[in-house]
Order: C-alpha cells, then sequence, then structure tokens
C-alpha cells in the first residue's frame, strides 16, 4: 500500500488506487457495494455466453459456410493456419482455459488483494478482461486462434479470478449480518452476465456483419469498450469499512450450539489452507460443481435426445425426426437452457440468503440430499415422458449450483473468520477449475461410449446420472465431516493487529463505528442499483422470451 512523504516527512495523501484511500467514511451507504460488484461480476459473466459467438467462428472465412482445413493438416498447424475455418471443438478450449485460469489467478493473487483493496484488484481485472477481449479481436482479424486463446482465455481468464474474488472480502465485512445475502447478490450477477451479453453480442454481430466478414471482431472492440466503463465504475465504487464497523444496533451474536459452525477469530490464509476444513470445503464446491456444470454443458442435447418428438406432439425417436422437426426441438431447448439460466441466477441469492437463516452447513446438506433425489429421478421421469416434472427437476438442480457458488463464501468466513477470506475464498477456487474439468468430461465421454456401444440416445444419459447422484451422496459426507476450526489455527491478537495496521491508522472513534447512512444517500444507492439492474432485467426479459417457446 502506497503512502507518499513529502520532503518534510509528513505523510502525504494515500496513492489513488490504494487500500487507505477508499475507507468508507461516516455516513457511507453499505448499499453501494453490491451494484459495483455487480458491475464486474456482469462484465466477466459473459464467459458464460462465448458459445454465441462458436457458430460465426466457424464459418469466419467461408462467411456463409465453413471451409475446411485440408485432412492432413496437423492440430499445430490447423492452429496457426489463417485460410480454413476453425473448428467449434477448437474454439471450445476457450472454457477450459477461462475456468482453469479463473481458479488458478484467484489462488495466486488472493493474498494480494487483500493487501491491495478491492479498488486495484477491479481495475486490473478490467484491464486484463477487456484487454483480452481486444487481442481476441485481432485473432479473429488475423484469423489467429492462439491470439484468441492467449487474450480472453488466459489473460481475460486472469481477469475474471481477480474480478470474481475482488468484491468478496469487502461484502462479508459490510455485512456481518447478512453475509450469506450480500454474497449471492454480487455473485448473481456472474451467472447472469451471459443473459446481458450474450443478446448483446447476437446484436452487435447482426450490426456488423457483412458480405466480408461474420462480424465477431467488430462486436468484441465494441464490448470491451463497453465492459470496461461498467467494470471501471465497479472498481471506483468500491469502499471498505474501517476496522470494528458494524451496522448500526447490530451486534454479533453470542457463540451458541445453533452457530457453532461460525467462530470469533481469524485464520492466516498461510494456515487456512492447511486445514482439514479447508480441504473438506474444497471437496464439497468441487463435487457439486462438477455434478452441475456437466449438465450445463449438455442440457440443450439432453432435452432433444430424451423427449425427441414429444416436445412437438408425437411419438418420433430422435433419429425419426425430419430436418425441420430437429430445428423446431432445437428452439424449443433453447428455452431450457435460457430457463436453466434464470434458476441458476436466481438460486445464488436464494440459497445464500437462506443460508443466513439455517446456516450454511445445512444448506449443503440440502444441496446434495436434494440433489442426489432429483439426479437419481430424473431417468424415471425421462421414462415416464414427464415433461414438466423433468423440466422442474433440473430447474431446482441448478438453482443449487449456482446457490454452492454463492454460498461457499459465507461458509469460508464463518470458518476462518472475516480478515482473510477473500485470499482463502481465491484458493478454494481451484475446486471450480478442477470441476470443470471433471464435469463435463464426465458427462461427454460417458455419453459418447454409451451410444458406441449401442445404447439408445434417450437412455444415454441414465448411467451419468446415477453418477453424478454418486458425485452428491461424496460431497453428503465431506460437508458432514466439516467441523469448527480448532483456535490454534487464529492469529494471535498481535497477528491480527500487524495485518489491521494501515486501517487501524485511519480507524474511526468507536463512538463512530455504527454510524447511519448520510442524508441523500438513498438516492444515490437507487442510481447505483438501476445503473445494473436496468441491463439485467433487460436480460431476464430476453431471456424469458426464448423460454415461452418450451411451453408452446
Amino acid at each position: 500500500m502506497t503512502v507518499a512523504i513529502n520532503p518534510d516527512g509528513a505523510s502525504a495523501q494515500p496513492a489513488f488506487l490504494s487500500k487507505e484511500r477508499i475507507i468508507a467514511k461516516p455516513g457511507f451507504n453499505r448499499w453501494l457495494v453490491p451494484p459495483a460488484a455487480l458491475a464486474i461480476h456482469l462484465c466477466i459473466g459473459m464467459a458464460y455466453g462465448f458459445s454465441v459467438f462458436w457458430l460465426p467462428l466457424s464459418k469466419a472465412i467461408g462467411i456463409t459456410a465453413p471451409v475446411a482445413c485440408s485432412a492432413d493438416l496437423g492440430f499445430f498447424e490447423q492452429v496457426f493456419a489463417s485460410s480454413c475455418d476453425w473448428q467449434i471443438s477448437m474454439l471450445g478450449w476457450m472454457y477450459t482455459l477461462f475456468f482453469v485460469f479463473l481458479g488458478c489467478s484467484a489462488a495466486l493473487w488472493g493474498g494480494w488483494l487483500e493487501k491491495a483493496g478491492p479498488r486495484k484488484a477491479g481495475l486490473v481485472s478490467a484491464l486484463c478482461w477487456c484487454g483480452g477481449l481486444l487481442i481476441s479481436a485481432l485473432g479473429v482479424y488475423s484469423h489467429q486462434i492462439w491470439l484468441m486463446w492467449l487474450g480472453s482465455g488466459v489473460i481475460g481468464g486472469i481477469g475474471l479470478g481477480l474480478g470474481y474474488i475482488s468484491p468478496v472480502s469487502t461484502l462479508v465485512k459490510w455485512f456481518p449480518d447478512k453475509r450469506g445475502m450480500a454474497t449471492g447478490m454480487a455473485i448473481m450477477g456472474f451467472g447472469g452476465g451471459a443473459m446481458v451479453g450474450a443478446p448483446l453480442a447476437t446484436a452487435l454481430m447482426g450490426h456488423f456483419a457483412s458480405a466480408d466478414g461474420v462480424g465477431v471482431w467488430q462486436s468484441f472492440v465494441a464490448m470491451a469498450a463497453i465492459y470496461f466503463v461498467f467494470m471501471l465504475a465497479g472498481a471506483l465504487g468500491y469502499r471498505v469499512p474501517p476496522t470494528g464497523w458494524k451496522p448500526a444496533g447490530w451486534t454479533a451474536p453470542a457463540k451458541q450450539a445453533s452457530n457453532v459452525m461460525i467462530t470469533q477469530g481469524h485464520v492466516h490464509v498461510s494456515k487456512a489452507w492447511r486445514t482439514p476444513q479447508f480441504w473438506l470445503v474444497w471437496a464439497v464446491l468441487c463435487l457439486n460443481v462438477s455434478a452441475g456444470i456437466g449438465i450445463i454443458g449438455m442440457s440443450s442435447p439432453l432435452l432433444q435426445e430424451v423427449f425427441a418428438g414429444q416436445l412437438l406432439g408425437n411419438q418420433l425417436s430422435f433419429t425419426e425426426l425430419s430436418a425441420a422437426q430437429l430445428v423446431e426441438i432445437a428452439a424449443i431447448a433453447a428455452g431450457f437452457t435460457g430457463l436453466l439460466s434464470l434458476f441458476n441466477i436466481g438460486g445464488r441469492f436464494f440459497w445464500a440468503s437462506c443460508s443466513d437463516f439455517i446456516g450454511r452447513k445445512a444448506t449443503y446438506f440440502v444441496f446434495f440430499g436434494l440433489g442426489f433425489a432429483l439426479y437419481a429421478a430424473v431417468p424415471a421421469l425421462g421414462n415416464v415422458g414427464s415433461l414438466a416434472l423433468f423440466v422442474l427437476a433440473f430447474c431446482i438442480i441448478l438453482s443449487m449450483y449456482g446457490g454452492g457458488f454463492a454460498t461457499v463464501p459465507a461458509y469460508l468466513a464463518d470458518l476462518f473468520g472475516t480478515q482473510m477470506v477473500g485470499a482463502i475464498h481465491g484458493r478454494l477456487l481451484t475446486a471450480w477449475a478442477a470441476a470443470g474439468i471433471l464435469g463435463p468430461v464426465l458427462v461427454n465421454y460417458l455419453r459418447e461410449y454409451q451410444l458406441s456401444i449401442g445404447v439408445e440416445r434417450a437412455a444415454a444419459y441414465d448411467i451419468t446420472l446415477y453418477i453424478l447422484a454418486g458425485l452428491l451422496v461424496l460431497g453428503f459426507i465431506c460437508n458432514a465431516l466439516v467441523r469448527p476450526v480448532a483456535p490454534k489455527h487464529f492469529m494471535s491478537e498481535a497477528e491480527l493487529a500487524a495485518e489491521r495496521a494501515s486501517e487501524a491508522k485511519k480507524a474511526p472513534q468507536a463512538a463512530e463505528l455504527s454510524w447511519a447512512p448520510a442524508a441523500g444517500s438513498q438516492a444515490l444507492a437507487l442510481l447505483a442499483w438501476l445503473a445494473v439492474g436496468i441491463p439485467l432485467a433487460w436480460g431476464v426479459w430476453i431471456t424469458l422470451e426464448k423460454t415461452l417457446v418450451l411451453f408452446r
């Protein structure tokens, strides 16, 4: 943290991006912080929606139809080829890069974020994510896929990690009375980013497309500019509470049997990852995400192949449908995917808020217990042709997938304290990187194996769903083994004071710790919420329009 020194030895104003500069003053409205976090998460959440670019990019050279590469052209030669179109399988590597580098960057720089503060981390995230889009635009313009992997996949993935964890520690400290709800509000933005970004990207590609190009590189440039404005506003909007701050009239609950999992101490990140609790929660997140993320990637073909002609009112199997009928059920499946997105987003806020009342551990017990029952029941629902119950089951499953992401920061804060929860959360996100590989590989390869041995398409997912149900049983056991952190792992009073040293110098007097929002701050908070709420509402409306096709 940087503080300039005058020639006479007196301390000058802290640097603009330093953590000391953004310590809130009395009268600050804490409800200004969640929309700042949402502004960043809605932008980086477009990582979920990148698939809208795959089909246009697969014919970037041919424009109307893909230009196939020569059969004797190897993989690495295709990476640098500029005369033939990319296969969607090559483009799909972007997803793997996104989540691997998200997890790795969050783990590597989570500790730095705690020292540097959310403003600096948010700005670096904006530069990486938007700069990555510009490099990707150059990759599309020059038709070099390695530039896309480097730009959006690697550099953009680093921006994802820093942007994702940038508000976690801050929100937990601003909302000690509503930890789950606060993190749920921010992290729901990551799930909603694709709902806003995907239709925006589609509209931009439609505007820029011409006889000479599919309009993708221009769309990347436009989105980089738009996103940078929003992410910069979010980063500048961050404020951290002074040491010891608490909401007016709130006192920390005494340790009771009902909240035994909530610690009163703080564990340093260097010790947290060596505790059994960290690795048990790591397994809990990994198993919950592995089950959900595999289904997200296969939701559209799953509905089409299981129900096939039933979606159109006949009993034809998937292979018996005509080309026109396949187009019709693809549109219905798109509505199904959109509906799952809505439940993914809503679940982040709903389940995280519920965890404030029933506890984090109990919430994960619901995820794994109810999830197991639903995964195990889905094959039977498909076999009897119950479309409504089939769709409802997956909607609940996806709500718990999103809820798992939003609840885990509060779970960590309960176990390890709030002082370094951002850094601990960053290291925990390596579980997401592992799940991003395990889930899709498990679902995709099991499906291919089932088809290769002659299993009908409608039944090809049954074994996979039973295995995913088994993963949830393992998650239930891991969650049951989580116990309160032993006191020996807590920082001593001296160690905690050293961590808080710079903040303590600027901490207000005890009488100022419970100040209420200043007059007029409510109007400013309303404007901030409208700035992020209007784009999100637009994305929800577009998604609902697509979802209606499912119920016609």
